[in-house]
């Protein structure tokens, strides 16, 4: 092969690659640009500022569970714990905010709110790491595994509350204690925080896949587990931290739905978990792992937010939602299917392509070199 054919041979499939991840990752941005376009003609409050707040903040929060969820994906595993996970965080901030009362003594403690939060997040990180443990040292499918504790968060939440729902959460003033409302419900510079929050997860995530030995890790392991396992890296401990960070994400959910509403119902979060799947693979991630982007994760949650809130909108049944909803994710999952097939084939086609003739000039002068010696 000649210098030159061996130049343009990576440029030309480097050009391949990005021309799947664009078809990837635009199928996503075309269905959004749909979806605005439909509902825009059919409502003319579908654009308006405040409609388009709104629907961002409930984005927002479907957002920052379904990066958690893409973490899990990537590693061609699934976590169908988080929505439960969103409400045992929210309740357990509900139930410290309520006043709790001190084991071997009749004092009731009133925390402050950042222990509030940081106390929810950890609730929320120990499913994850439980999920993890499971998954990672005990090898019980990540489906089995998630779905079994998807049961007992929900359980667990049920019990604190005792069926019944936190409506006082805003804390005792009197006490120095004014409730994570204020903090998580605001609309600093006039943006609601679940959209800030989402934006930095964004970022730092994006950051964590694509500049971090972690983020290759991840790849990795979703990509071909054996083979990483024997280059080194360590994927028990890759598998653990993924799902610790999702449950971080759900709690993080838990306790911005909390403040939203403001009420912590142990039923909160209920089918959170399917609008994160669904959002991650719109988004253009593969289901057995090793392939996803931040980008595209947010782009499926802008997809499913703006759908679910412009059918209510224009008025459609919640029946109908559900249908809409679920064939929208079938129709993702079947075009994925489909352009991995035709990848594969254009891949087969390349290889057994023959090996183009050599340069007639370069052959000469490898003649004349050999004649000389």
């Amino acid at each position: 092969m000649s210098d030159t054919q061996a130049a343009n041979g990576p440029r030309i499939l480097g050009r391949a690659v990005n021309l799947n991840k664009l078809l990837v990752e635009g199928r996503a941005l075309v269905a959004l640009a749909i979806i605005i376009i439909v509902f825009s003609s059919l409502s003319s409050n579908f654009l308006q500022p405040d409609n388009l707040i709104l629907m961002t903040r409930h984005v927002a929060m479907n957002a920052i569970l379904a990066i958690g969820m893409l973490m899990v994906i990537l590693n061609g595993g699934i976590d169908l714990s988080v929505g439960s996970t969103v409400g045992l965080s929210g309740v357990m901030a509900g139930y410290l905010l309520q006043g709790s009362n001190v084991p071997f003594s009749d004092m009731v403690a009133y925390p402050s709110v950042w222990v509030v939060i940081l106390v929810s997040l950890a609730v929320g990180a120990l499913v994850g790491w439980v999920n993890g443990l499971l998954v990672a040292k005990l090898n019980v499918a990540p489906f089995i595994a998630t779905l079994g504790m998807l049961y007992v968060a929900r359980g667990i939440a049920l019990l604190i509350t005792n069926g019944e729902t936190f409506t006082k959460l805003r804390g005792e003033a009197s006490l120095g204690n004014k409730g994570f409302i204020p903090v998580l419900a605001g609309t600093p510079l006039g943006i609601p925080m679940p959209v800030w929050l989402m934006v930095v997860f964004a970022i730092v995530f994006s950051l964590v896949l694509n500049r971090t030995a972690f983020g290759r890790w991840l790849y990795a392991t979703g990509g071909n587990e054996r083979a990483a396992e024997l280059s080194g890296v360590p994927v028990w401990r890759v598998k653990i931290l993924i799902y610790v960070i999702s449950g971080i994400c759900a709690g993080t959910v838990g306790l911005l739905l909390a403040a939203d509403l403001p009420a912590a119902t142990p039923r909160g979060g209920e089918f959170y978990e399917l609008n994160a799947i669904a959002a991650v693979v719109i988004g253009g991630a593969a289901l057995s792992g090793g392939r996803g982007t931040i980008r595209g994760t947010l782009i499926g949650a802008f997809v499913i937010g703006f759908l679910v809130d412009g059918l209510v909108l224009v008025g459609v049944s919640v029946f109908w939602q559900q249908v809409i909803k679920g064939a929208v994710i079938i129709l993702a999952v079947a075009v994925d299917q489909i352009q991995q097939k035709l990848q594969k084939r254009r891949d087969l086609k390349r290889v057994a392509a023959p090996n183009p003739p050599a340069d007639p000039a370069s052959t000469a002068d490898d003649s004349a070199l050999a004649g000389a010696r």
